[in-house]
């Protein structure tokens, strides 16, 4: 059964998913699975390239006219900054078990990555940074 997004944050979040999945296959990335949840966490994008699982946090941020949100502010964004530790384990922990019961092998090499969707729901635009390899 489908996720149902009813809050304002949570459709600006499913709308930034959206487009980090359309970013993500222009660069050759496959999809495997979107929002892989368990009771303790959620995995919002788990894609795969050139043999190497990619475990994708997406963070979505709305803004009234992207135009006026400069590129030194985008540069100085730090999204990072908003893992939180218990949200770290909470991934850290997902992963695992996403990991496990899709009997992932041991040498397959894997990473998370974090994606910044900017929105622009007025003139329908984005811009996206992404982040690879976080250090968990």
């Amino acid at each position: 059964m489908p996720k149902i997004f009813t809050s304002e944050k949570q459709k600006i979040g499913q709308i930034g998913e959206n487009i980090a999945c359309r970013f993500l296959m222009k660069h050759d990335f496959i999809i495997q699975e979107r929002n892989y949840t368990q009771k303790w966490g959620e995995l919002d994008i788990v894609a795969s390239k050139e043999n190497r699982l990619h475990f994708v946090e997406v963070k979505s941020v709305s803004r009234e006219n992207i135009k006026s949100v400069s590129r030194e502010t985008i540069d100085n964004y730090r999204p990072e900054d908003n893992m939180h530790p218990w949200k770290i384990q909470r991934m850290i922990k997902t992963i695992q078990v996403y990991l496990m019961s899709n009997r992932v092998p041991d040498y397959m090499e894997w990473q998370v990555d974090l994606i910044v969707v900017f929105i622009d729901l007025n003139n329908k635009k984005a811009k996206i940074k992404a982040i690879n390899d976080l250090i968990l």
